[in-house]
């Protein structure tokens, strides 16, 4: 797989997991001996070092000095997912080829996974494709909306969904793989117009469909490598699954 280019989201804070004495960047957070972001990266192997771009923010030294092969951008202040990707613009501007966003705190999504997606993205000739996951867990993610074929229609964040929406089991894994250009000409677009005033990535795909591109979603059973960490008790459920590995 040439021309391929990833960026990673590591700049978020962790409030939920941060005591008095502990104060380390989310993605920092160990399982089994390793930082989160270190599952992240090895499950991107396939793309080189310099070529995997990592969005830091809060404590970003530490999170660059722990992994220093890497080039980082810096998303400060953090105004959304989709801010965090425009803050990699100078990374991205003269790239041509496919760009994988993923976050830093999902350790457990395995290689195959993401190279399943790539495969689905060049087969379709799409300028996105969404990674649906679903799973057991009752998890409150975005779902993501088709028509009776499986075209993808837009996403719907958790807080927003009706009840009969809530019952969909299709749920956005936060893991996208996009045309680079469109993906900068689409975050061009973006508008904050939401309770939170943030940019979110998770409007690219609806945006780029407007445009007349080729949206595809990209379904597979991920069970637990859908898990983020938010909090101590889901640092020891992931810690758990990779003990098991």
């Amino acid at each position: 797989m040439n021309d391929l280019k990833a960026v990673v989201l590591a700049a978020g804070k962790g409030t939920r997991m941060m005591t008095e004495t502990n104060t380390m960047p989310k993605v920092l957070r160990q399982a089994c001996g390793k930082p989160l972001l270190y599952y992240v990266l090895s499950a991107l192997r396939f793309i080189p070092q310099k070529d995997t771009v990592l969005i830091v923010g809060y404590r970003k030294e530490d999170v660059t000095a722990a992994f220093p092969a890497y080039p980082a951008a810096v998303q400060e202040p953090q105004l959304g997912t989709g801010h965090a990707v425009r803050c990699a613009i100078e990374h991205l501007k003269d790239f041509d080829g496919t760009v994988i966003v993923t976050c830093g705190d999902m350790p457990l999504i395995r290689e195959e996974v993401f190279r399943g997606l790539l495969e689905h993205h060049q087969k379709t000739g799409s300028v996105c494709t969404l990674l649906s996951g679903t799973t057991e867990e009752n998890l409150p993610y975005g779902r993501v909306m088709t028509d009776e074929e499986g075209n993808f229609l837009c996403i719907v964040e958790d807080r927003d969904c009706t009840p009969e929406q809530k019952l969909i089991r299709n749920l956005n894994a936060g893991v996208y793989a996009f045309d680079c250009r469109e993906l900068l000409a689409c975050l061009e677009l973006l508008r904050n117009e939401n309770a939170q005033q943030e940019y979110y990535l998770t409007d690219v795909p609806y945006l780029m469909k407007q445009r007349g591109g080729r949206v595809t979603v990209w379904t597979t059973e991920l069970n637990e490598q859908i898990l983020g960490v938010n909090t101590p008790e889901q640092l020891a459920v992931v810690e758990h699954y990779l003990n098991q590995r």
